[in-house]
């Protein structure tokens, strides 16, 4: 028949395209092994989730949390000393005091001194002091100076009206010297300080 042709009459190539094709539709199919490839990954899943669930800290005992000791009650300091005005009062009086330290001269020599003028007047004071012959006595004479300024410029009381409340002379550090000696000895020299303090008051009326 010259209108159509028949199966029979079909090419070599048009046969082998029709074998490929069943091929590729049997070797297609890979959905069993997916599933069970997914499968243990689900069980996996809930295998966990149940772990998860398990109540681990019920059976642990519960630990009892020691209580805080109360914060103790803050300590009262001691109530905080009057500042000084013009040093100790006595009697309502003002005190007036003057220092120096390191004296180059001993202790025991000053307080010699000092004896003479202790309760003395200012204006009695300074005449001892200037016939006094010790070295130490020009010190004591410029400290006595030194407390009258003091009471002049800073409380505004006159110099002659004052009178010597209490001189003490203390003991500062020792310098030591050595000096040669025979046969290669060394003897040592001991150079004393002092420190010497004083307090002016007003004269009672």
């Amino acid at each position: 028949m010259t209108g159509g042709r028949d199966e029979s009459e079909k090419g070599p190539d048009e046969v082998e395209t029709e074998v490929v094709d069943e091929t590729t539709l049997e070797e297609t199919p890979v959905e069993p092994t997916a599933e069970v490839e997914e499968t243990p990954a689900e069980e996996t899943e809930v295998e966990e989730t149940e772990v998860a669930e398990e109540p681990v800290a019920e059976d642990e005992p519960k630990r009892s949390r020691a209580k805080k000791p109360a914060a103790p009650a803050a300590e009262e300091q001691p109530a905080a000393r009057p500042a000084r005005a013009g040093g100790d009062g006595i009697n309502g009086r003002p005190v007036v005091r003057a220092h120096a330290k390191y004296v180059r001269t001993s202790a025991r020599k000053a307080r010699l001194v000092c004896d003479h003028i202790r309760g003395k007047s200012v204006t009695e004071a300074r005449a001892i002091l200037a016939h006094t012959p010790r070295a130490v006595a020009e010190d004591w004479e410029k400290l006595l100076n030194s407390a009258v300024a003091n009471a002049e410029h800073n409380h505004e009381l006159l110099g002659d009206d004052l009178r010597i409340l209490s001189v003490t002379a203390d003991e500062g550090p020792t310098l030591k010297r050595f000096r040669p000696r025979a046969m290669g000895r060394a003897s040592r020299i001991r150079k004393r300080t002092s420190h010497l303090s004083i307090a002016l008051t007003p004269k009672e009326q």
